[in-house]
């Protein structure tokens, strides 16, 4: 009678354990069941569950490497005696492992998406610096290395490097002219179907990794896949099968020879611009707290009306020369002039 494994596979974690412990790697895993490396991976950090046949393969493999070997003690037996575990990493050796596994990769795969040498080591290279500014949340990333990238892919990408004088004229292309028909045909496709063409037939991700990192839903990533591949085969109809265009995705970024600086190098880089930009935002804070003390003490505290300007009256009529005084006037000045000068008799009315 036929055994089947149709139970709950082991957590991820136990999953990637057991193929450690028995010194088997991804690709010899996905060699023995008939899947990609992408996809084991993906069943390794919990991602994704295999089903039907597949989950039966998975869990009967899982089920052999559990078992205990010739030479190995049973897990009823005294458990082995353990190497003393080593000493955890620094940041720094962190970061440098991190970056000495990942960089040489990414620069060649951001050259695929940028068809320029110095621009996508300098992707690669602020990736990396904001990685490090950024370092306890990448670190506790599930995916520390597709953080980066991710971030890479970005700034690879942006359309304000057009406007960068360094970036104005093309570079040499390369020397094959199969190389150089592949590129041309992967700088022809828009940048998010280059982006897509790359993750998923230069790197090797599988459909639900391509739609989170490329932030899109999976049907969206894979119309785009099956888009750019058409686009790719109508430039150059020999690579119309995906193996091919694999094959030759990884040939091209491997023929420039690219490297990328030294982790050392990028964290100082990274270390000085930030001490350079926080500064100046420390300058420039203080210079708008100055102009706006200096404002409230020079300012006025009520409000002045303003004075307007002289202007010329023109209209008014002109003074009156004086006439002859009548008989009643005459009369009026002779008697104030016969008053005395000056006494409560001149303020006092007279009788009528």
């Amino acid at each position: 009678m036929t055994q089947t494994y149709a139970g709950p596979l082991p957590p991820p974690d136990e999953r990637r354990r057991l193929r450690e412990q028995h010194a088997l790697t991804q690709a010899q895993v996905a060699a023995r069941l008939g899947v990609s490396r992408a996809t084991v991976r993906a069943w390794e950090r919990g991602r994704t569950t295999p089903g039907g046949p597949r989950h039966e393969a998975y869990a009967r493999l899982l089920a052999e490497l559990a078992q205990p070997t010739a030479g190995q003690p049973s897990p009823a037996g005294p458990p082995p005696p353990r190497d003393p575990e080593p000493p955890p990493l620094t940041p720094d050796q962190a970061f440098d492992a991190l970056y000495a596994f990942c960089a040489p990769a990414l620069v060649r795969q951001t050259y695929l998406l940028t068809g320029r040498r110095e621009l996508a080591r300098e992707a690669v290279e602020r990736a990396f610096q904001l990685a490090w500014q950024r370092w306890p949340e990448v670190a506790r990333d599930r995916d520390p290395g597709g953080w980066v990238r991710a971030t890479a892919y970005e700034y690879a990408v942006s359309p304000w490097h057009r406007f960068r004088p360094r970036y104005r004229h093309p570079e040499p292309p390369p020397a094959d002219p199969a190389d150089r028909a592949l590129l041309d045909a992967l700088l022809s496709l828009p940048p998010s179907y280059r982006r897509t063409l790359v993750l998923y037939d230069g790197v090797g991700l599988d459909l639900p990794e391509l739609a989170a990192e490329t932030e899109a839903s999976t049907p969206a990533a894979a119309g785009r896949v099956t888009r750019a591949r058409e686009a790719v085969a109508a430039c150059v109809p020999e690579l119309a099968d995906p193996a091919a265009l694999h094959r030759r995705l990884t040939e091209l970024a491997s023929t420039e020879r690219l490297r990328a600086n030294a982790p050392t190098t990028v964290r100082t880089v990274g270390e000085r611009r930030n001490v350079f930009w926080t500064r100046a935002a420390i300058a420039f804070t203080v210079a708008i707290i100055g102009a706006t003390g200096l404002t409230l003490r020079s300012a006025p505290t009520h409000y002045e009306a303003p004075i307007a300007p002289a202007q010329a009256v023109r209209g008014v009529p002109p003074l009156p020369a004086l006439g002859p005084l009548s008989k009643a006037e005459r009369d009026l000045r002779a008697k104030l002039r016969r008053e005395q000068t000056n006494g409560p008799q001149r303020l006092a009315p007279e009788p009528g």
